[in-house]
């Protein structure tokens, strides 16, 4: 749901943000629109899930830092503030952000289809991240079980209950029955 009528940069976006009335709400910076985040209990059931599974691979394998809903910014761009429901950087050498936005797209995000969510706005955010550094992107679909993903420089694939989704290259090893994500 879009907030305002213009188009607002980064540096107004954190403004808004930092006004006392947002400070228990999620928002982000879509192409200069600012767009509250409003998840359902099934999104924060399924995210939990995912999450549960990524965060034991990362500290049992050593390889990145899974992580809930934290800003991404990319410098040059001055139009987006990205917040993923889920993400995973890779390169543990970084200091972890304390204040403001990582300014680097995750190496993996995770996204969780809302019910005000289209499928094409759920493509056009895979989009968005792989343009701008991301390496990995699953678009989890509740209403259908459903899990697509998108790699660097390959097409897209579409995971059913009875499918296994992989971390490739990015998280090798990572195995995950698609069912175990969306069991309620």
């Amino acid at each position: 749901m879009a907030i305002q009528e213009q188009l607002s940069t980064v540096a107004e976006f954190e403004h808004f943000i930092a006004l006392p009335e947002h400070r228990d709400r999620f928002f982000e910076l879509i192409h200069g629109e600012i767009v509250e985040k409003v998840p359902t209990e099934e999104h924060g059931l399924i995210a939990g899930n995912i999450f549960g599974f990524l965060w034991q691979y990362t500290r049992q394998s050593g390889i990145g830092r899974a992580v809930i809903e934290v800003r991404v910014q990319v410098p040059e761009d001055d139009y987006n503030s990205r917040q993923p429901d889920l993400a995973v950087f890779t390169d543990t050498t970084r200091p972890v952000v304390t204040r403001g936005p990582v300014l680097q797209m995750p190496d993996v995000v995770i996204e969780v289809k809302s019910p005000d969510d289209t499928y094409a706005s759920m493509r056009a955010r895979a989009a968005y991240y792989l343009e701008h550094g991301a390496r990995l992107v699953w678009l989890l679909y509740p209403a259908k079980s459903l899990v697509e993903v998108y790699r660097q420089g390959a097409d897209s694939d579409l995971l059913t209950g009875d499918d296994t989704l992989q971390g490739a290259e990015v998280l090798p090893g990572f195995r995950l029955p698609v069912r175990e994500i969306f069991a309620l």
